[in-house]
């Protein structure tokens, strides 16, 4: 089973009681699809893998939005447009 990056450990070493229990609700959907052997590893580690995948997740969303602007002419970034104006 692959092992979880150091900057991600330290990052959930640092997370508030409430981060860490959203992190865990989300984990419950995708991680035990995609790893095997989550009983060999601690909170910890499971946690900063369900991160990795998040980042996985954003960073193919981000490939998929950059393509759909591209095909209609809308070549700005997520981050120029508001949160309420994808369109």
């Amino acid at each position: 089973m692959q092992q979880p990056k150091s900057e991600e450990l330290e990052t959930v070493g640092g997370l508030s009681e409430e981060e860490l229990e959203r992190l865990s609700s989300r984990m419950r959907e995708k991680l035990p699809k995609r790893r095997s052997g989550l009983e060999s590893i601690t909170i910890e580690e499971a946690l900063a893998l369900q991160m990795e995948l998040e980042d996985e997740y954003l960073e193919e969303w981000r490939e998929n939005l950059r393509a759909v602007r591209a095909k209609s002419g809308d070549n700005r970034t997520p981050s120029d447009k508001s949160a309420g104006d994808l369109g």
